[in-house]
C-alpha cells in the first residue's frame, strides 16, 4: 500500500478514529429476520486492527444512524470505549465526542462510506473512504482505502495510523518473535 506523504503527515497526529458501522465495518447489507433481530457480519481482520491501535494509545469510537446490540457488543469485543448510535446529526456527535476528549478536530479521523458522513470527514483531520463510497465522498475524503467495506478496511485504515506513528513494527513484533 502505498501512502502519501500527506495522509501520513495528517495520519501521524490521530488520537482518535471515528467509525460509521454499515459500508464500513460491515459491507453494508443489512439482514434482518422475521422476529425483527439485526444481524451483522463483521470481519475478524478489522477487530483484529482495532485492538492493537487502541493497545497504541490511540482511542476509537463509533458513530452510526441504526440502533443495534450487536453493534454495541462489537463495540465492546473491540475496545472502543466512545459509542453513539441512533444518532441522525453526525457532526453533532463527532463536535461532543472532541469536546468530551479535550482534542482538536485535526486530531481526529473519520471512517465513512456516504453522504452522512461527509459533515464530519469535512471537520477532521483525516477522512477515510472506502471504495464502495458515491464519487462525492471519496472527493472528499483524504484516503480511500484499497480493502473493501467488512473485508479488511478498517484493519488497512488502524495499520495506516500505526504506521504513520511509528508503533506498526512494535505491534507486529509481539506477533513474529
Amino acid at each position: 500500500m502505498i501512502i502519501s506523504k500527506a495522509v501520513l503527515t495528517r495520519a501521524k497526529i490521530i488520537k482518535v478514529v471515528v467509525f460509521d458501522v454499515d459500508g464500513v465495518m460491515t459491507d453494508g447489507g443489512l439482514m434482518i429476520g422475521d422476529d425483527g433481530q439485526e444481524y451483522k457480519t463483521f470481519n475478524s481482520h478489522d477487530g483484529l486492527g482495532m485492538k492493537l491501535l487502541s493497545a497504541t494509545g490511540v482511542q476509537m469510537a463509533i458513530i452510526t444512524g441504526r440502533t443495534s446490540k450487536v453493534v454495541m457488543q462489537r463495540a465492546e469485543t473491540t475496545g472502543i470505549m466512545h459509542f453513539y448510535q441512533g444518532v441522525e446529526d453526525k457532526l453533532a456527535a463527532f463536535n461532543d465526542l472532541i469536546k468530551k476528549l479535550n482534542i482538536r478536530p485535526g486530531e481526529a479521523a473519520f471512517m465513512g462510506d456516504d453522504v452522512v458522513d461527509v459533515p464530519p470527514m469535512l471537520r477532521c483531520g483525516l477522512a477515510i473512504a472506502v471504495p464502495s463510497a458515491p464519487d462525492s465522498v471519496k472527493k472528499r475524503s483524504h484516503y480511500v482505502t484499497q480493502k473493501h467495506a467488512g473485508r479488511g478496511a478498517v484493519r488497512e485504515a488502524c495499520e495506516l495510523i500505526m504506521q504513520a506513528q511509528g508503533t506498526f513494527e512494535a505491534q507486529m513484533a509481539q506477533f513474529f518473535k
